[in-house]
């Protein structure tokens, strides 16, 4: 591309307007709006009625996002702020099983549950820091590390409920009529049954 494109863009809810398979973020208060978006070869500019509102360098891939966090409203700022390492911190404060619980929600990298991580660290709001740090211990004694869990676990007051025995006896101590699997294929073993039938 050589010189400069102009293009008429609309200000889509997610604060970015669609430019080349691309998308550039400009002002939240300005969504809705129509404005001009001009493209050189390395820089994409917008502007509301000839006033500059947004630059940003231009994107290389299809599907590229390019998102001054300025632009966004407060509550998606306020979002982004809480990030891996706020939560790491938050979660260090209340207890090791909710850091636990933290970690394992953003240990997936492909399915991201930055926003379960969050909302496990706002019941400290609701609840104690106490009780989300016991309601943490209990989802990750069951193995279900997930905020759904822990919710419900506050929700029910089962945070504190004692933590089940997991030293239970097993009910029979050696079962009727079974044999280990090493003596079910031995060739040298003698079968009774096998006389009666010849």
């Amino acid at each position: 591309m050589t010189g400069y494109v102009w293009q008429c863009v609309t200000l889509h809810r997610d604060c970015h307007v669609k430019f080349d398979y691309k998308l550039y973020s400009a002002p939240f208060a300005l969504v809705g709006k129509e404005l001009w978006l001009r493209a050189t070869d390395n820089c994409v500019t917008s502007f509301d009625d000839y006033r500059l509102v947004a630059t940003h360098a231009r994107g290389q891939r299809p599907g590229e996002r390019l998102t001054t966090k300025d632009h966004l409203p407060p509550e998606a700022q306020l979002f982004f702020a809480r990030d891996r390492e706020w939560l790491g911190t938050q979660a260090l404060q209340i207890g090791p099983y909710c850091q636990q619980v933290i970690d394992w929600l953003l240990s997936d990298r492909i399915l991201e549950r930055l926003r379960a991580a969050q909302g496990v660290i706002g019941l400290a709001k609701t609840y104690s820091a106490q009780r989300v740090e016991l309601a943490c211990r209990r989802a990750m004694a069951h193995n279900s590390p997930y905020y759904r869990t822990v919710k419900t676990i506050l929700s029910s007051n089962s945070d504190r409920l004692p933590m089940p025995d997991h030293s239970i006896v097993p009910t029979y101590a050696k079962a009727r009529f079974v044999r280990d699997a090493a003596s079910l294929f031995t060739p040298d073993t003698h079968n009774p049954q096998q006389d009666l039938l010849h």
